[in-house]
């Protein structure tokens, strides 16, 4: 068996952009320790940055040159550069005091859309940015959370999502960077979620997803001269669409139960042409087009397979791989998954991955992991910590909670605001079928997550104190008041319309919060924090942990002062993720 450092450090690659002419790839990845840019010509990668931080990036159209965004120490105000020949970072679009996410380029190569919140810190304004002379212009300046899209074929108009105050709820907008108009694409009195878009090659139109009027999303065609679209395809199943620039391939992704599936239609008929052959069942994400059409470059992980960049050559109809990443793990020795379903409260079917351990005697101790969000979904990919556990002895339970994605719009908004305990009730639910369930130790059962899945473990273990017998909480929240008063100014808005506000719903929200009812909790538990994470701040942790020491209840607490909300470098994971491996291994009795 490997060890736990070796599961660690298993490296992943993932595919950001093609070049111009389509013989080189952009990659992300790992090799280093953290995420940093390679470049993938002819079979071989070549490392292009070499930065402290993790970076991301992509080429820009025509140059090819490089764009960069990079943060400090997890804050996530990403930043903007050109990297230079020599791998150095020029500044492109640098003020450390706000966020600047990039969106579309044009496809001649010359613009540059990103939204920022430098004019207030909490709006987010979309800026057009001239990129040969420096100039810029705000093209939207109206509120809100505003996300910059896809250029049109021809660069005049600009997409623009735009969440509203409604929980699961946005607008898309397409802005004529020339005049400034701009015009909301099917406004829709209830709330519906609307993918981006996907131009025509001619620029006639789009594909998009959506929701409106239904609880899964269709593929629609939007008519730019009619104004008005039509649903052309329904795949039946949580879906997106992709096309490529010169217009031979529509894409359409679905999520079947959390698996891939991903088929290439013909524009002009719709017709199926060939179901994209993935090297398993699992996860296949961050699709990318070469700009010819030829080429279709994804990563693909699973269970057991930390993840590489393949690439399908839509001429022949074969998938070769392009990347390579070192492992010392064995893939079989990580059990693959068992797609379960168990009742609630209410009667609602709420979905699980079980991974049992292989030549275990006995009943295994359980970690149950839980996903962050709330809008999100347990998928079966590559979890170092799951599959490690797993090997090791533990069952592993990743749930779908109410409220998570992949399941439909009732599903995912089963949860928000006043409902949030619903959500808490599926882990009792989950106790009672884990000990029903044979082979597993209900009685050794610990509470596993991060972000929204750390409030859970929190709630699990106050609501619920007699079940749980341990919990792991990073990044968590253990108040949604002291949450929502202290997270980022330009987060609090968006996250108000999930969790409810603070001047309507206080008063459940103190209800709902963990630190209300910490007099409950009396199981060990482990928790990580990153000192600068703009999400959820440390103070969480910090109130949590100095009110449990306080009544002698045992709680860990490991702060890592370069990260944010989550670990990602190599070296703060390899300190952590062992203490979290023998912290359920002391506190559920494991010897193996």
């Amino acid at each position: 068996m490997a060890t736990i450092q070796q599961y660690l450090e298993a490296r992943v690659a993932l595919p950001l952009s093609w070049s111009h002419d389509g013989t080189r790839l952009l990659v992300a990845s790992n090799l280093t320790g953290t995420m940093q840019l390679f470049e993938w010509a002819a079979g071989h990668l070549t490392q292009r940055t070499a930065e402290h931080e993790p970076v991301g990036g992509r080429y820009l159209p025509v140059s090819d040159r490089v764009l960069v965004q990079r943060d400090d120490g997890g804050n996530e105000r990403d930043q903007l550069y050109l990297l230079a020949a020599d791998g150095r970072l020029e500044p492109l679009v640098v003020d450390p005091r706000h966020l600047h996410t990039p969106g579309g380029a044009s496809r001649d190569g010359t613009r540059l859309a990103y939204r920022t919140n430098r004019r207030n810190g909490v709006d987010f304004d979309v800026v057009v940015r001239h990129l040969p002379s420096g100039d810029e212009r705000v093209v939207l300046d109206a509120g809100g959370f505003n996300a910059a899209g896809a250029f049109s074929p021809d660069g005049r108009l600009l997409a623009v999502l735009r969440p509203t105050e409604r929980s699961g709820d946005d607008q898309l907008h397409l802005v004529d960077t020339v005049t400034g108009d701009r015009f909301e694409v099917c406004p829709h009195p209830e709330p519906a979620e609307l993918g981006p878009p996907a131009w025509l090659a001619d620029g006639s139109g789009f594909w998009f997803t959506t929701d409106d009027g239904r609880d899964l999303p269709v593929v629609a065609r939007y008519d730019l001269a009619a104004r008005r679209a039509e649903v052309v395809l329904d795949p039946g199943a949580p879906c997106a669409v992709l096309a490529d620039w010169a217009g031979r391939h529509l894409l359409v992704v679905t999520n079947d139960e959390g698996f891939t599936r991903a088929c290439l239609h013909d524009p002009a008929t719709l017709e199926r042409t060939l179901e994209v052959p993935l090297p398993g069942d699992g996860v296949a994400e961050a699709f990318t087009f070469s700009p010819d059409g030829r080429r279709l470059a994804f990563h693909f992980t699973s269970w057991a397979v930390p993840g590489d960049v393949w690439s399908l050559d839509t001429d022949l109809g074969t998938v070769d791989r392009l990347t390579d990443s070192p492992s010392a793990v064995d893939p079989s020795e990580v059990a693959p998954p068992e797609l379960h379903r168990f009742v609630s409260f209410d009667g609602e079917s709420i979905p699980a991955f079980l991974s049992r351990p292989a030549d275990l005697p006995g009943e295994a101790p359980v970690v149950v992991v839980v996903h962050g969000g709330p809008e999100s979904q347990a998928r079966p990919r590559w979890s170092p910590l799951n599959a490690y556990l797993c090997a090791r002895g533990y069952a592993v339970v990743t749930p779908n909670v109410r409220g998570s994605t992949g399941y439909g719009r009732r599903y995912e908004h089963l949860d928000d605001r006043r409902r949030r305990l619903d959500a808490v009730a599926d882990l009792a639910a989950l106790h009672d079928w884990l000990a029903a369930t044979d082979g597993l130790d209900a009685g050794r059962a610990a509470l596993y997550g991060g972000s929204y899945g750390g409030y859970m473990v929190l709630a699990g273990l106050t609501f619920q104190p007699e079940r749980w017998a341990a919990g792991v909480d990073v990044v968590g929240i253990s108040s949604l008041v002291t949450f929502l008063e202290h997270t980022s100014p330009y987060r609090r808005r968006v996250r108000e319309r999930e969790y409810g506000s603070l001047d309507a719903d206080r008063d459940f929200l103190v209800e709902a919060s963990p630190l209300t009812h910490l007099d409950r909790l009396v199981a060990p538990l482990l928790v990580v924090h990153g000192a600068n994470d703009p999400r959820v701040p440390l103070s969480e942790a910090e109130q949590l942990h100095s009110r449990l020491v306080a009544r002698d209840v045992r709680c860990d607490l490991l702060v890592y002062p370069d990260e944010g909300h989550g670990l990602q470098k190599l070296a703060n994971r390899l300190d952590a993720y062992p203490r979290m491996a023998a912290f359920l291994d002391e506190v559920l009795g494991v010897a193996r």
